[in-house]
């Protein structure tokens, strides 16, 4: 719920105004990952969320490690082009770390919208020379702003499979925002072969803790709608699930990562990988 020839850069961006009054979901994700790049407002909220779901830490770290999981799993597919939107303030490894580790020529394209993400992003996600990262600041709310941006043009190749990366932020676009056209009108512009990358908070295992947690967020403006699993189908509806489909991030290929002994309700996240065909 929460240069280089190899970082390609334009014309400084109209500087935002960063509002450290009111809490962010990103700076509030990062609290909970144990991060320092938060303000009072956002650890404010970020306990109230806690006080509600105490396992709220537990579901970000698991979400976290699916996204290593997953991106190393893709790259080891053969996907060398990611898109990863709702980037949120860098934790390393960082996505670009993990596919370039593996494929040095990976190229990465991060999406976000907050300034402090930005200015973060401008410093440490930098790729290796081999390959490529970029940042674009813009909404998931407007994909084509994101499809039309020199900043994707420049880095990615979208005759080629790309990777689409939507890592804890769905949840964030309740139904009256229509996420699932979102969705559909980002993978329609990606060809075949590629992949999208999710997970999303649910209902499904501890409905009031997590409903009363989404009430903190959306007293605070921001707006959060946990879903059931099959609301979460929806967003794969024309895909090919990869084994072993829409699964509790932690049962989603575990690794040494995963503690043993966590409980669905503790974790309360969904992931999925699915191959456009």
């Amino acid at each position: 719920m929460f240069g280089t020839d190899a970082t390609r850069t334009r014309a400084p961006l109209a500087p935002a105004e960063l509002r450290v009054d009111v809490a962010h979901a990103a700076r509030m994700y990062d609290y909970y990952l144990g991060g320092k790049d938060h303000f009072p407002a956002d650890r404010d909220a970020a306990e109230a969320a806690l006080l509600a779901l105490p396992t709220l830490r537990i579901a970000a770290r698991q979400n976290r490690s699916f996204l290593l999981r997953a991106t190393r799993h893709l790259t080891e597919v053969g996907i060398r082009q990611f898109l990863d939107i709702g980037t949120g303030i860098p934790t390393s490894p960082n996505l670009h770390e993990v596919a370039q580790t593996i494929a040095p020529d990976s190229r990465i394209v991060y999406t976000d919208n907050d300034p402090l993400v930005l200015a973060h992003a401008r410093a440490l996600l930098t790729s290796v020379p081999q390959g490529a990262t970029a940042y674009l600041d813009a909404d998931l709310h407007d994909p084509d702003r994101i499809l039309t941006s020199p900043e994707l043009h420049d880095t990615l190749d979208l005759t080629r499979p790309v990777a689409l990366s939507l890592i804890a932020i769905l949840h964030f676009l309740p139904d009256d925002h229509d996420p699932y056209s979102i969705v559909r009108r980002l993978m329609d512009a990606l060809p075949s072969g590629s992949y999208l990358a999710l997970t999303h908070i649910t209902v499904d295992h501890d409905r009031e803790s997590v409903d009363a947690a989404a009430e903190v967020y959306r007293q605070r403006g921001i707006p959060v709608q946990a879903r059931s699993i099959d609301d979460i189908e929806r967003f794969v509806d024309g895909l090919d699930l990869l084994d072993p489909g829409i699964r509790l991030v932690h049962h989603w290929r575990p690794d040494d990562g995963v503690p043993p002994g966590l409980t669905d309700a503790q974790v309360s996240v969904y992931g999925a990988v699915a191959r456009k065909l």
